[in-house]
């Protein structure tokens, strides 16, 4: 799953990026609403997390004109007020859900889920949205909502960062990725560390996932990367 989290309070957006990244949801992450409204309008993301007080556009600004080009991504509303009208006014712009500071990362994590399942519901699990949540290649499928990989139609166990290395590359068949990409989406690393963390990474997934496949998905691409193979047509 990749979210928009915006955010101005660094001791806040540290514990709940931590947290939300240990659960296996990649983070974009903007410290104002100028930076926050650019990546919200330009990218998809499956929730939208917004601080309504931050410096430049603020977090209803942004739901405001969400709504008004269509974009139905969901948005869940933070804020150190808990005065009705502030809930009120940002459900009523088309917020999904709303949670006042203090919280628990895992109440957010629970909320997250819980508007993707509402929001696919509400679609009446559309084309659209099932392919942006089950994603397909082969004999090969992951589920973003209930985290479970099968391979002709055996589950496949992996760990949290096997199976966000494994979607990072189903997102994109064919694309070649960097290690130092992978890295910075999976393992949240901006700087080289020196280490081969993605190349084990890569061999465990494989060793679990080629024997049943017959298939080798993730093929190296020398001197540069990865990249997840795209199934003949």
């Amino acid at each position: 799953m990749h979210i928009l989290f915006v955010e101005d309070e660094s001791r806040i957006a540290s514990f709940v990026r931590a947290g939300l990244k240990e659960q296996g949801i990649v983070v974009d992450y903007c410290d104002n609403g100028d930076d926050g409204y650019i990546r919200a309008m330009e990218n998809e993301y499956d929730v939208i997390v917004l601080d309504i007080m931050v410096p430049g556009k603020d977090g209803l600004f942004i739901l405001k004109h969400l709504r008004r080009e269509g974009r139905n991504v969901p948005v869940i509303l933070l804020t150190a007020r808990n005065e009705l009208d502030d809930r009120l006014e940002g459900l009523n712009l088309g917020a999904d859900d709303y949670i006042a500071k203090p919280f628990f990362v895992e109440e957010l994590v629970a909320r997250i889920h819980a508007v993707v399942r509402r929001s696919i519901s509400v679609n009446g699990g559309t084309p659209q949205e099932y392919r942006q949540n089950l994603l397909s290649v082969g004999s090969l499928k992951l589920d973003r909502i209930t985290r479970e990989v099968t391979c002709n139609q055996q589950v496949v166990e992996l760990t949290t960062r096997e199976f966000n290395l494994l979607e990072y590359l189903m997102r994109s068949p064919g694309r070649v990725f960097t290690r130092m990409q992978i890295l910075e989406h999976v393992w949240g690393y901006d700087f080289n560390p020196n280490t081969n963390v993605v190349d084990v990474c890569i061999q465990r997934i494989r060793k679990k996932i080629d024997p049943i496949s017959g298939t080798a998905w993730i093929e190296s691409v020398r001197g540069v990367g990865y990249r997840f193979s795209k199934p003949e047509s």
